[in-house]
């Protein structure tokens, strides 16, 4: 059972909901994200969502924007991301990390690093730092089911996100 899933199996034997807050990686400053999110669990989280820095984020709100276009003027990049997660990961080995971002960055990582057995070397690499999940708000379940599978194989988890609105079907369709 993945750290994802056993905190929300814990969560709900407790009867209380999960405490998720988010952070830009890199912001404010390059070099204070672990320690941003060692506080963030001293402070109760129970899964932490670090933010990729992206140039040309269409979902995010201003404030994420600004977060983001200072930590890549500090040149905050994937690797710097998943360096960040591993230095997080020497005193915390249980809480649980999520990559929220875009398809772009994951796919340019995948063209500048080596993989090997059939495996991107995003996956490869996120699964060596100690990544738990991914979110990536431009990739649509239906696009994505290699990727997914990909990830599940690594033993990551997909978190895709879903509007008030959206149909069952959708909802069965995230879920697989």
């Amino acid at each position: 059972m993945s750290r994802i899933a056993s905190i929300f199996s814990a969560l709900k034997q407790q009867s209380r909901k999960a405490l998720i807050p988010f952070v830009t990686a890199g912001f404010p400053y390059a070099d204070i994200t672990p320690a941003l999110m060692h506080g963030m669990v001293r402070a109760g989280a129970d899964v932490i969502e670090l933010g990729v820095p992206f140039s040309d984020p269409s979902a995010d709100g201003p404030v994420i924007q600004r977060a983001g276009d200072r930590a890549l003027g500090f040149g905050i990049g994937l690797l710097h991301v998943l360096a960040m997660v591993r230095e997080f990961r020497k005193q915390d080995n249980t809480t649980p990390v999520v990559l929220m971002g875009y398809a772009n960055p994951i796919e340019r990582y995948n063209q500048r690093h080596d993989a090997h057995d059939g495996q991107s070397a995003f996956v490869r690499d996120a699964a060596a730092a100690g990544v738990d999940g991914v979110l990536v708000v431009d990739y649509p379940p239906e696009e994505c089911e290699d990727f997914a599978a990909e990830l599940r194989r690594a033993g990551l988890d997909l978190i895709f996100l879903l509007a008030p609105t959206s149909t069952d079907e959708r909802m069965d369709l995230v879920q697989r």
